[in-house]
């Protein structure tokens, strides 16, 4: 029996409070039923053809554009070698799919690499994981039985800044849904005003007493980098992992980018306007910012994929800090921006999963623990109400039953 494909990484905040369903679809599903020239008009790199001998992971990916998504492409990686396929369209009106080597929005995969890095600050000893949080951070006020440790997973009890959904009601925060986020969509949020604006809210709970997904959580991250090094959080992730892995198709955007460079599927956002009607708006230029480095990252499967298994392969962090970041919290099986997932023996065993979502774009990245099998995907929304609940979680069971059973 597969167990749910819904990963618990994602916030419960995408959902909508007037009837704007995507953010919601995504969330619930995993995010997404789921090298690159970052140069337009070059060459695009040669890529292998969807192979006759994979016909399971074709129709897989397949069955999620059937369900409504616009397109979706996928990479795995196992003991057959690699394969790569692509089904709907890249963009609405133009009968070309996706590009297999296509650039994509990752959402909250992005906290993997801030955890990376905030990791490798541990492993030099410039950094304490049961260290307050404060005292890296002075003149936020910050609670100092908030440790590092809790920021990274999600147990510090504070604000979500882009909103807080509780038993009876929900508390909003930055606007990130419906016809507000379209007109605000270039707005630019600065980390710091966004990890202020949470820390101005109310805690959801003690520190330390239990588990809330927050991107307040890993915003802070950011800032305690920036203070650590001395260098922005843009360099740092650049320095200390994509340049060392040849992550050219990845990029961490700067405060002000709004474009995704090369070849890639557009994204799409379906609301309801002020007068009712439904509204579908291109959204593949949007100022990433609304997530800061809790979801702004652009990238491929491929590198996805690389980025996953080198780190699952021991060449980012030393074996106990590892281990570590693999270790979830027992409630939410979350680790340090990742999650882990029991699939049962003839499904690989335990899974790693990085998956993400931002408006428009969803996609998913799961490993087996050593790093030696993958699979990488990536959906786009198009201007279908997709409420694929249940519908789209089986649509992903079906991938990962295609890719990681057995019998």
């Amino acid at each position: 029996m597969i167990s749910s494909p819904i990963a618990a990484s994602e916030p419960r905040t995408t959902r909508s409070t007037n009837r704007v369903r995507t953010p919601r679809v995504l969330r619930r599903v995993g995010v997404a039923a789921l090298a690159v020239t970052l140069l337009a008009g070059a060459a695009a790199p040669a890529t292998a053809a969807a192979r006759p001998d994979r016909p399971e992971l074709q129709a897989a990916i397949q069955s999620i554009v059937d369900q409504g998504f616009a397109g979706t492409q996928m990479r795995v990686r196992d003991q057959r070698g690699e394969w790569v396929g692509s089904a709907g369209v890249s963009k609405l009106g133009e009968p070309a799919k996706p590009a297999t080597y296509g650039r994509f929005r990752v959402g909250s995969a992005t906290k993997a690499f801030t955890a990376t890095v905030a990791l490798q600050l541990v492993a030099a000893g410039q950094v304490g994981l049961d260290t307050p949080a404060a005292d890296y951070l002075p003149g936020y006020g910050l609670d100092r039985r908030i440790t590092v440790r809790m920021l990274l997973q999600h147990t510090s009890g504070l604000f979500n800044f882009t909103g807080e959904f509780y038993p009876d009601r929900f508390e909003p925060g930055i606007p990130v849904t419906g016809e507000e986020w379209v007109d605000n969509r270039f707005h630019v949020y600065p980390p710091a005003e966004l990890a202020r604006f949470a820390l101005a809210k109310p805690t959801r709970f003690e520190p330390g007493t239990g588990w809330s997904y927050a991107n307040t959580n890993y915003v802070l991250i950011r800032l305690l980098i920036e203070k650590v090094t001395g260098h922005s959080y843009v360099d740092e992730v650049k320095r200390r992992i994509l340049w060392p892995l040849k992550l050219w198709g990845t990029e961490a955007p700067e405060l002000w980018s709004t474009e995704i460079l090369g070849p890639h599927a557009h994204g799409y956002y379906r609301y309801e306007d002020a007068s009712g009607q439904k509204q579908t708006v291109d959204v593949s230029r949007q100022n990433p910012s609304w997530l800061s480095n809790g979801g702004d990252m652009i990238s491929t499967t491929q590198d996805l994929s690389t980025f996953l298994a080198a780190l699952l392969g021991g060449k980012l962090l030393p074996a106990p800090l590892l281990a570590q970041m693999l270790t979830p919290y027992p409630t939410s099986g979350y680790g340090f921006g990742l999650t882990m997932m029991a699939m049962g023996p003839s499904c690989g065993g335990t899974l790693v999963a990085i998956s993400g979502f931002i408006n428009g774009y969803g996609q998913l990245t799961y490993s087996t623990l050593d790093g030696r099998k993958t699979l990488s995907a990536s959906v786009t929304t198009g201007d279908k109400d997709v409420d694929l609940i249940p519908e789209g979680a089986k649509a992903v069971q079906k991938l990962l039953k295609a890719e990681f059973c057995t019998g």
